[in-house]
């Protein structure tokens, strides 16, 4: 569950804030790392270089590289209680990925507006599958909807999203990926972890080496978990002594709704909903961290789009995913639990949305303003550095959205008297650039 940008099934690795990740997907907790040693290398079988992946500069060498570190990590392993057995099936034939490195290393120009987004995710031909496979497997989903309090809609809208209802869940083995992400040292703390965390998953005799294959980025099984989290909350729903997230659709549903029950999910709240905003709102109070109880929003002036009273939710903040001039949505404690599923606003808007419509409820009703392009990079890097030059604090320059460069963006709106929404546009960029250029 777990890459920059995971569309339509967002189930890598990288996560980034949820603050604005309407333009951003993406991260995840690191784990403590092996200390290795080196004995005499596995064997090692590059792994075909795919049209898209980064060149190798010398494929042998880099091969015997990467065997070595291997071989440190295996007695690394061996040293936290993983038996020769598991070792061998795990490293024997250990492969290599550069398509692995190139996805880690790549960082994408060009961003998908929210609404680019959702209309793949909540496609017509998704949501009438949707609405299929709830009905085929009602059974199934409706005994673990009562054990872990999860409806059975969020389920499959998980399910949906992380593998387009279990139809694709990578083909990547799981050991080679993480192998090859610490090997190549970006996060390799966090790579070591995940690996180690695959090798008890191996030892357990859950899943076989071949079939423990998902994402990348290491995430497996029809709704993507990684494997520190497999350890954490898969089930053996259907009693066979195995948690296979991969064939076994009870195991499927009963691990989802176990992470989702622990990470918070209360029982009887919705997500969230569309609502409308008064007249004179103060765009700058849509924000995640400020949250209040419903009743306070309704007497401010927030309300749901056919009138009805606003659900009791006590923490309940306003999201704008897509400035001021998009939808409104009310969002409370279950909202931020899918968020701890996948730390991107997009998709965890994405999974409550389709939710809904799978239970018969209203599609998104406010138009989206389509007509806004989204910044590119080295847009955001301009807007970034010319607010900080303008006085307006928005952090480091690095061409990526965050909190600070959200208050930056507000903070600037304030002095034109536009909405605080912090959202950046190309109109802002092209003001903050004509003045810079008039006060020079």
């Amino acid at each position: 569950m777990h890459t920059p940008f995971r569309f339509p099934a967002p189930a890598c690795g990288w996560r980034v804030p949820a603050l604005l990740a309407t333009l951003f997907v993406a991260g995840c907790a690191s784990a403590p790392p092996v200390q290795p040693e080196a004995p005499a290398p596995s064997k090692v079988v590059a792994d075909p270089t795919p049209a898209d992946a980064a060149p190798m500069v010398d494929e042998a060498g880099r091969s015997q590289q990467f065997a070595r570190w291997v071989a440190g990590f295996r007695t690394g392993a061996r040293a936290a209680g993983i038996d020769e057995a598991t070792l061998h099936l795990a490293f024997d034939s250990v492969r290599l990925v550069p398509r692995a490195i190139a996805s880690d290393r790549a960082q994408p120009e060009f961003t998908r507006t929210v609404w680019d987004y959702l209309d793949g995710a909540l496609s017509a031909q998704r949501v009438a599958r949707g609405r299929e496979k709830l009905l085929q497997l009602r059974p199934v989903v409706d005994t673990m909807a009562v054990r872990y309090g999860v409806p059975a809609e969020v389920l499959i809208a998980i399910w949906g999203m992380e593998s387009n209802y279990g139809s694709f869940v990578g083909d990547i083995p799981t050991i080679d990926a993480l192998a090859t992400l610490g090997f190549e040292g970006r996060r390799e703390a966090w790579a070591r972890g995940q690996l180690l965390a695959a090798l008890k998953i191996l030892q357990r005799r859950d899943i076989d080496r071949a079939q423990m294959v998902g994402s990348w980025a290491g995430a497996m099984g029809q709704t993507q978990f990684l494997p520190s989290n497999f350890l954490a909350y898969a089930v053996d729903a259907d009693g066979d002594g195995r948690r296979d997230i991969w064939g076994s659709l009870p195991d499927v549903m009963a691990s989802t709704a176990n992470f989702l029950a622990r990470s918070g999910w209360q029982a009887g709240q919705p997500w969230g909903l569309e609502v409308r905003l008064p007249p004179g709102f103060n765009h700058a109070r849509a924000d995640l961290e400020l949250r209040q109880p419903t009743t306070q929003w309704a007497a401010e002036g927030v309300q749901s789009m056919d009138g009805a009273p606003l659900p009791a939710l006590e923490g309940a903040s306003i999201l704008l995913p897509a400035s001021a001039r998009g939808p409104a949505f009310l969002v409370g404690t279950n909202f931020r639990t899918i968020l701890r599923y996948n730390n991107s606003t997009s998709y965890a808007l994405a999974v409550g949305l389709l939710a809904q419509q799978l239970a018969g409820g209203p599609a998104v009703q406010t138009p989206w303003p389509r007509d806004l392009a989204p910044l590119s990079r080295s847009e955001l890097l301009a807007l970034q550095t010319a607010l900080s030059a303008r006085g307006f604090d928005s952090g480091a320059p690095d061409g990526t959205m965050g909190p600070a460069t959200q208050r930056g963006v507000r903070h600037y709106q304030r002095s034109l008297g536009l909405p605080a929404d912090g959202y950046p546009t190309e109109e802002l960029l092209q003001r903050l650039q004509e003045q810079g250029a008039a006060a020079h």
